[in-house]
């Protein structure tokens, strides 16, 4: 087996339209996100206008976490900043818990520190760690999400497989991410807002536009809805489904481990 990781992580991969040793990838998405992370959700609002939160809401209204006094543990990976799990279990019951796996340590201190400003860093814990080989045991949560982080892993299949595992039998698996414009007319005017518009804001916010090309590039690198829907029943989840919103710029994919 460790043979086999050997000559994988040799293999090629892609850094938005770079090609780089699958080895490497990790460390050079790390660098982007340690770049933008005190403006990351500043960001997020001027690339989305705003839509950004609407797209996670919908996924936290469809994850549904019980407003009782019932348990229910959430593992939030690829979450940083804390911007999902916060959502929820401000809307939830008392008994409903977060905790956030991101391998980024910069997202994690500002998570950490808006989950405290926030008073409520007793239901919101952060971890480090990669979401192909989460620090967790088998069948420990309630419900698993992911919001415009999967594409960013070097090993899709793996941060799926990985998902399925740590869930339990009966619980839900939701992704949100960047998909496949399919408006006619949307998908030249959003690919000019893409490639020329959101570095030049980057540069503005941040004083770099290289993360936001990266960014922008890994969106157009992603499976589309059908490949990744089969990606994710590859992992052994069922019941799987995709929701285009916004014109298909961006997608909710929903599963279930049964």
């Amino acid at each position: 087996m460790a043979g086999g990781d050997t000559l994988r992580d040799t293999e090629a991969t892609h850094f938005g339209f770079r090609e780089v040793p699958l080895a490497e990838k990790q460390a050079l998405v790390d660098d982007v996100f340690a770049t933008v992370a005190r403006r990351y959700d500043l960001m997020n609002d001027l690339m989305s206008g705003g839509l950004h939160r609407l797209w996670k809401d919908a996924m936290v209204n469809t994850l549904a976490a019980p407003k009782s006094s019932r348990p229910f543990r959430l593992v939030d990976v690829g979450g940083g900043t804390g911007d999902i799990s916060f959502r929820v279990v401000e809307g939830a019951g008392p008994a409903v818990t977060s905790t956030v796996c991101d391998i980024n340590s910069e997202m994690l201190k500002v998570g950490e520190e808006r989950a405290r400003e926030r008073g409520i860093d007793d239901r919101v814990s952060f971890v480090e760690g990669n979401a192909e080989e989460l620090p967790f045991g088998n069948s420990e949560f309630d419900g698993y999400t992911i919001a415009f982080a999967i594409r960013n892993v070097p090993r899709i299949d793996r941060a799926l497989a990985e998902a399925y595992r740590v869930l339990k039998p009966g619980s839900r698996f939701l992704c949100l991410e960047f998909s496949n414009v399919d408006v006619p007319g949307l998908d030249k005017i959003y690919d000019f807002y893409s490639f020329h518009l959101i570095p030049r804001i980057g540069r503005m916010v941040v004083g770099e536009a290289q993360p936001y090309e990266y960014l922008v590039e890994s969106i157009r690198r992603f499976p589309n809805r059908a490949v990744f829907s089969d990606m994710i029943a590859a992992a052994g989840f069922e019941r799987v489904s995709a929701t285009p919103m916004t014109g298909g710029v961006v997608a909710l994919h929903s599963a279930w481990k049964i």
